[in-house]
């Protein structure tokens, strides 16, 4: 028997996950807070706030006898790949394994993304088209070989984010950051508009803050919200369809859909229609930045490090 403690610390969730026995026993997250009105956090303010909410979500009854932890240290697996946030939890975990004498193993945000995606909705593929949409990340990826992944940037936006975007049109209309879940809601429940916001596709990158800006611009023209929300996630969707498309032509894989954006209603709803069988959608509570694939990746190198001892 092993347990795991993954610690993930990401630009708005803290999150912690134990995993025994490849299944989760314990996941706990906590969404930073962020003034109304505003469109983020520094790195700094969300750091302080780590740092704060990593002692609450640690003082769990099920967060004991632990074989090994796992963090995230970056946001992506790439050389130059760094954000402030990433060194709470990674203090704590370093301090974790130095005081029980545990394994320590470290991991990147995107790499915890996709490994939790995958638990989800038990997805096994070998190699796949994995797109990734989130409050700060849009980036599709060619994913190899489950036993040593290896990620490889393919494309993804040229300017701000699918989250972003949402995120900036919602607090433009007067919600609060982040906005998703409003815009998604006034979507679903919008039945139809006339006002078109153009997608940019050029192979498997897109562009999105022209689009931002004819967003704010129906608002300031006074056009209704929900209007403006169902065109924003109009907009959206035919961004990844156009991708999804143009990935279907050059490469015979399926497609992992991950990230926060990915939990949208409105958005699964139009892809799973239109791609069953080829599109594979996280479950939503797994969409949203969380520790369970960090820990689940921990488990798996813990494992692996002791079949390996056993053989020599």
């Amino acid at each position: 028997m092993s347990r795991v403690l993954g610690i993930d610390t990401s630009n708005y969730t803290t999150s912690i996950c134990i995993v025994e026995d490849n299944k989760v026993v314990c996941d706990r997250r906590k969404i930073l807070y962020v003034e109304n009105g505003k469109r983020g956090l520094r790195q700094s303010e969300a750091l302080f706030q780590h740092i704060k909410n990593i002692p609450d979500l640690l003082n769990d009854n099920k967060v004991s006898k632990i074989d090994a932890v796992c963090v995230s240290t970056r946001p992506r697996p790439y050389y130059n790949s760094y954000m402030p946030v990433f060194k709470a939890g990674e203090s704590i975990a370093k301090s974790i394994s130095s005081v029980l004498k545990i394994p320590y193993y470290e991991t990147t945000h995107q790499e915890g993304h996709i490994e939790s995606a995958k638990f989800s909705i038990g997805f096994n593929e070998e190699e796949f088209i994995a797109i990734h949409i989130s409050g700060g990340t849009s980036e599709i990826l060619l994913y190899k070989d489950n036993t040593n992944p290896s990620i490889e940037l393919i494309g993804g936006t040229k300017d701000i984010s699918i989250g972003q975007f949402i995120d900036r049109v919602g607090v433009a209309l007067g919600f609060d950051f982040p906005a998703g879940k409003y815009i998604d809601d006034l979507a679903i429940n919008t039945s139809k508009t006339e006002l078109v916001i153009p997608s940019k596709v050029d192979g498997f990158y897109f562009n999105l803050s022209g689009q931002e800006t004819k967003a704010i611009g129906f608002l300031e023209k006074g056009y209704p919200k929900d209007e403006i929300a169902l065109s924003t996630m109009k907009c959206v969707v035919k961004t990844l369809d156009k991708l999804i498309n143009n990935i279907v032509v050059k490469y015979d894989k399926k497609v992992l859909l991950f990230g926060g954006v990915a939990s949208s209603k409105f958005i699964s709803s139009y892809l799973n229609e239109r791609y069953k069988g080829r599109v594979y959608i996280s479950k939503p509570e797994y969409s949203l930045d969380n520790a369970v694939g960090v820990a689940l990746i921990g488990y798996k190198r813990l494992n692996q490090n002791r079949r390996d001892k056993n053989e020599q």
